[in-house]
């Protein structure tokens, strides 16, 4: 049975997961995350993507992007999966792929689920206990959009500069959506829509993906087909 096409819609907030092969580890020390953010940066912009978050974890990447174009996310990630595996390939005297296939990726409905994929991307090291809180770890976006620090990689979502009148007032809301962790449904929706190439979003919202893409958008029924 053919797969199903990647949900792309231009101009819509997409969250990806890329995880290395076999789930075995794709950074192994930290140059390798610096360099892997550099070429992010560099195909983003050269892509049309507009990065809003990430977290780099030992065996797998989340970012939140919006792309410009039906073919930008997927030109960003083949090109830094690309260039990121012929660097570790040879620094490493590794051969082979990486990386775990096809990219996972679901459209993110902004008005009710853009900033909770903010705080899911971030707060991925500390579901994963590598910290306790996301300030401490080095390797993601938190950092950038809860206290400023300078990235050339970041573009910021409207619904993000929506959060204040200035930067320390953003930064300040954006703080504080991170008092408490995210309830566990939360959770399993981002990874069903995630895993399974779906919206995610309200009723309304992924009929009109679907009325756009021409293709389903969300989980089908279980059961055999009525006749």
């Amino acid at each position: 049975m053919p797969r199903r096409a990647r949900l792309i819609l231009p101009g819509a907030p997409l969250h990806i997961i890329q995880r290395g092969n076999n789930r075995q580890a794709c950074f192994f020390q930290e140059r390798d995350r610096r360099r892997y953010l550099d070429w992010l940066t560099e195909y983003a912009d050269a892509s049309g993507c507009d990065v809003h978050a990430y977290v780099l974890m030992s065996n797998h990447v989340h970012l939140l992007l919006t792309p410009a174009f039906t073919r930008s996310a997927g030109d960003l990630m083949k090109a830094v999966g690309q260039r990121y595996t012929q660097y570790v390939n040879r620094n490493y005297g590794r051969t082979g792929s990486l990386w775990e296939g096809r990219f996972r990726s679901c459209i993110i409905q902004d008005r009710h689920y853009l900033l909770n994929c903010y705080r899911y991307i971030e707060l991925n090291p500390v579901r994963a206990q590598m910290t306790t809180h996301p300030a401490a770890y080095p390797w993601s976006s938190h950092r950038n959009n809860a206290y400023g620090a300078h990235s050339e990689l970041l573009r910021p979502h409207p619904l993000y500069l929506a959060l204040g009148e200035d930067q320390p007032a953003r930064q300040s809301a954006y703080q504080c959506l991170f008092q408490h962790e995210l309830a566990s449904d939360v959770i399993d929706s981002f990874r069903r829509s995630t895993n399974g190439n779906f919206v995610l979003g309200d009723t309304d919202f992924s009929l009109g993906v679907e009325e756009a893409l021409m293709q389903r958008a969300s989980p089908g029924r279980a059961g055999r087909p009525r006749i």
